[in-house]
This record gives structure tokens, sequence and C-alpha cells, in this order.
């Protein structure tokens, strides 16, 4: 049952993007960003009382940066290209983590398959400056990681309630520029809704209440299939269709979480996020 919570965790983030991508062509990819970390912002302080601090202040930074970056990525390349490049950034932290030899193999499977992403003969179908968004996204997201562990090893809760209203408000003024009065028309807040509920509300729900039964490793391997998710969303909801060797590239930054996380070793001292011990501080799930 658990494996299934986290399996509709995975789903749902990939497909919020999805949907999110749809609000790019009313309030653009600014706009969306700060609709939706807004909107998540509001649902989590209603759950949980903002609790502002430092490692807060970094975190809201991050998150602005992470999401901010990765929306404009998908405005202009494949859901499932970007968050294929996306996801060399927890699987860089925990291998750099781990410091073992064979570790540096999963590394090295990893980025032949981002760099088959962009191999010559399929580059013209690859926007450079949305990969360029869709790396900078990554390293957002490695640095959330680090800043997300320091904050949950902090005394009580509302850290990540604060965080994203700080992520919110340094989002909010470009989104404002970005999409003008139309981020307050009702058909934009009601998508708005959906895509916060997708991405945040339904994931972390699930994910807190599989991760008290769900063995590590297990929930490494299952989150090393956000990539998958992320085609699969990209084809049903925006019609986006990879070639045989976008998939097959993917498919290696797959082999490479999975084999990650089954073979990494949990540590107390490991970050939130990383594909193997994510589920060391469960307060704290990936938002994007």
């Amino acid at each position: 049952m658990a494996l299934f919570l986290v399996l509709g965790s995975v789903i749902s983030l990939q497909f919020g993007a999805a949907f999110a991508s749809q609000l790019f062509g009313q309030v653009g990819a600014p706009g969306a960003t700060a609709l939706r970390l807004g909107v998540a912002a509001i649902l989590l302080a209603l759950v949980r009382r903002p609790k502002f601090r430092q490692e807060s202040l970094v975190l809201g930074m991050t998150l602005a940066g992470m999401n901010g970056t990765f929306y404009l990525a998908i405005e202009r390349i494949p859901l499932g290209v970007a968050v294929t490049i996306e996801f060399l950034g927890p699987l860089g932290v925990a291998l750099a983590m781990s410091r073992r030899p064979k570790d540096f193999l999963w590394a090295l499977l990893a980025l032949s398959g981002v760099i088959a992403l962009g191999l010559k003969e399929h580059a013209q179908h690859l926007d450079l400056v949305g990969v360029a968004l869709a790396l900078l996204a990554a390293a957002f997201w490695a640095c959330y990681v680090i800043a997300g562990s320091r904050l949950a090893a902090t005394p009580g809760s509302g850290g990540l309630a604060a965080a994203s209203m700080i992520a919110a408000a340094l989002t909010f003024p470009y989104g404002l520029a970005s999409g003008g009065l139309a981020l307050f028309d009702p058909k934009v807040l009601l998508l708005g809704l959906v895509v916060a509920l997708l991405a945040s509300a339904i994931p972390y729900t699930l994910e807190l209440r599989a991760l008290k039964t769900l063995p590590p490793k297990t929930f490494g391997v299952v989150l090393a299939l956000e990539p998958a998710a992320a085609a699969l969303a990209g084809a049903l909801l925006l019609h986006q269709h990879l070639s045989p060797v976008s998939l097959g590239a993917i498919a290696l930054v797959i082999i490479a979480g999975v084999g990650a996380a089954v073979t990494a070793r949990p540590t107390p001292s490991a970050p939130a996020g990383t594909p193997a011990v994510r589920d060391e501080i469960p307060a704290l799930p990936v938002p994007r």
C-alpha cells in the first residue's frame, strides 16, 4: 500500500507541472510560478503555523529559484526532458555524500543519459536556453536538499510553511509583472489551485503516510521514477511525444537513480531530498 502512495505522489507532482504549463499562455511562466507558490503557501499555512527563522529564509530563496527556473525551463523544453535534467541535482548530492568509487558509476550513467538528450542529431529539437534553465533548476534543487536538511534539524515545526511564504513573496513581483491582473482571473486562480493541490497538498499527504512504513531504499527507487512520470504527463496532457533516443536517455537516468537508491548506505546526517535517504526527515518532502 505504501509503495502505491509514493507512486501516486510522484505522478501527482508531474501532472501538477503539466497543468502548470497550461497557465503559461495566460500569465507566463513567472506568473504560473508565483501563483503555484502563493496558493501552496496559503494551503501550508492553514495546516501548520509558519515559524520564521534564518533557515526558512535560505530555504525560501532556494524554493523560489528552483520553481522559477524549472517553470521557465518547461516553457521551452519537454517536461520529461526538464525533469530528467533537474533530477541530477538531488542525485548528485546523494552520490557526493557517499564518496564510494562504485557510486561514481551511477553518476557517469546519469550524466551519459543527459548528454544523450543533447545528441547532435537531436539538438535542433531542444532549446539550449531551456536546457540551461533546467540545469540551473537542478543546482537549486541540490541547494534545497542541503537547506532543507538544516531547517528540518531545527526544533519546532512550521519552517516549511514559512519558507513557502518567503518563496511566494520573492516570486510575486516578477509574476505580477508577467501575468498582470490575469493572475486574479477566477479561471486562472482555479487552475492555480489545481496545480497547488497536485504539486503540494496531495504529494505531501501521500508521502508522509507512506514514510511511516516504507523502507528507505524502496522509497528511493520509486522516487527515481519521476522522469518517467514527467514524460508520461507531458505525452498525455501536453502532447509532447519524445523520440526513442530521448526515452532511452531518460531510462539511463532512471536506472542511475534506482541504482543509487538500492546501493546507498543511509546515514543519520544525510540531507532530506536525496533519492536514497529523503525519508530521514519525512516532514520535509521535495516541493517543486
